[in-house]
């Protein structure tokens, strides 16, 4: 299930389950320049952010703590883990696709092993 989003804004959903869908504003890094770039000089996050294709992640000359999602081909949660500043993540064999937030919210939006989530690129084109 090949996924063609291009560099913009958009939603993740986080699918609830028993609980309602959580909506989150998403901005969607697929080129390389806008994927290497991600979170790094920033003070803080709006929401997530996506990178796409990608199977891993670091948080060299990041200035804050992240949340850092992995997810498969069908954008199901392999793993969710919180990182500092100055780490390598490790690589992810099965992952596709990362997101990263604000340490911490991953929890509070219910994302988490096993979770499917949406992405809903803005009316733009995004």
């Amino acid at each position: 299930m090949g996924r063609r989003w291009r560099d913009g804004w958009g939603e993740l959903v986080v699918q609830g389950g028993e609980r309602p869908d959580v909506r989150v504003p998403l901005e969607i890094a697929t080129s390389y320049r806008a994927r290497t770039r991600g979170l790094l000089g920033r003070d803080s996050v709006e929401g997530a952010i996506l990178l796409s294709p990608a199977s891993s992640i670091h948080t060299i000359r990041m200035r804050m703590p992240i949340d850092v999602a992995y997810l498969d081909r069908e954008l199901r949660v392999i793993a969710v883990r919180t990182m500092r500043p100055g780490r390598l993540g490790m690589l992810r064999l099965r992952a596709r696709h990362v997101v990263e937030a604000r340490a911490g919210v991953m929890g509070e939006w219910g994302v988490g092993k096993g979770v499917r989530v949406e992405v809903v690129p803005a009316a733009d084109g995004g």
